[in-house]
């Protein structure tokens, strides 16, 4: 076990991999903690793997998760999160953007007893149309959707304890919403500001058009937080209305034709009624299904729909079972701790785990 997991990920960074690890170790060796440098390749093609493995035989504390193929940042990042074997665990960007000298405040700011510590790029040093300020107008329809307040939620920059860190699901392009989906889980966040830098080497992976994903995952989100476990709160309403719109246009199409002798073939009411009908039948099941799925999801795994944060006064097998059932909710298969994996060499070790 270490104190600190550093997990980077990185595509077609070679000319970065290097100076990060630089700084990363420096700046570690400053904390006086024990750290690993948990480096996760999404299918680089530029000698950044080649890179990384040199790191790797020289320097023990470096390890490399490499995938078969590009799978996304949100995938690079959770596989980051789920081997990572250190107390803490930190998160930032390979492109040297981030500054791994805000790593320090990030941990004390741990040490005051907060679970997730998130950056903020004050002064973001990209191009103001096309990154800064779709960047804004994200982050402001975020915060008034979710209700969490929160001025940058694209900073890879983060800090968070391991248990915390684990526990998350990311798919799609929620890599993003980590503080988010956190708080969810009742871990208490602060967003502090942090230094930001032009890129240097490489070009940017990130474009206007990742917008429409963000947006889409956001809908998720929202879904998440206040219906994921009780889908029926929000269909069954919604059929309820639909129902009452119904069952109101009849009524009213039948008062129609018994006091005023209106044809009901020809009124549009009877068409509302019909068709609300039949919006409120499809909203009603899709509360039933989505009711089953969710004990079905929650029963898998002995997954729970609560987190536990302390036990006071429990023997320790009720404490150890405890912590088994939550490694077992947070992911239906775990990868092995790099502490339990033996190699023939450091580089071995790292590539060994990636298989």
């Amino acid at each position: 076990m270490v104190d600190v997991s550093v997990v980077v990920p990185v595509y077609n960074e070679v000319e970065n991999i290097g100076p990060l690890y630089d700084a990363v170790t420096r700046v570690m060796a400053t904390t006086g903690r024990s750290f690993e440098l948990l480096v996760v390749d999404d299918g680089s093609t530029d000698g950044t793997v080649e890179r990384a493995v040199e790191l790797a035989a020289q320097d023990p504390r470096v390890r490399l998760v490499r995938f078969r193929r590009n799978f996304g940042q949100t995938a690079a990042m959770h596989a980051g999160l789920q081997f990572a074997g250190g107390d803490v665990v930190v998160t930032l960007d390979g492109d040297l953007q981030n500054d791994p000298g805000d790593i320090p405040a990030m941990l004390a700011k741990l040490d005051e007893g907060y679970d997730v510590v998130h950056g903020w790029r004050r002064q973001r040093q990209d191009a103001w149309l096309n990154r800064k300020l779709p960047s804004k107008i994200a982050n402001w329809v975020i915060s008034r959707v979710t209700g969490f307040q929160i001025h940058d939620l694209g900073c890879t920059l983060k800090a968070m304890r391991r248990e915390i860190a684990q526990e998350l699901e990311l798919y799609g392009e929620m890599h993003r919403f980590i503080p988010i989906l956190a708080h969810w889980r009742g871990a208490r966040c602060v967003e502090i500001e942090t230094r930001h830098h032009p890129r240097r080497f490489g070009q940017t992976k990130y474009g206007i058009g990742r917008t429409t994903r963000v947006v889409l995952d956001l809908v998720t989100v929202k879904f998440m937080l206040q219906y994921f476990a009780s889908p029926m709160k929000l269909f069954g309403r919604i059929g309820l209305w639909c129902g009452g719109l119904s069952a109101a246009s009849g009524a009213a199409t039948v008062a129609m034709k018994l006091v005023q002798g209106v044809d009901m073939t020809g009124n549009p009411l009877l068409l509302a009624a019909v068709t609300s009908g039949l919006a409120a039948i499809q909203f009603l099941s899709l509360g039933i299904l989505g009711e089953v799925a969710a004990r079905i999801y929650f029963g898998q795994a002995n997954r729970r729909n609560y987190a536990v944060r302390e036990l006071v006064n429990f023997d320790a097998a009720t404490s150890a079972r405890c912590d088994e059932e939550s490694a077992r909710g947070s992911a239906l298969a775990k990868p092995v701790p790099p502490h339990e994996n033996v190699g023939s060499s450091p580089a071995s070790q790292t590539i060994g785990r990636a298989a």
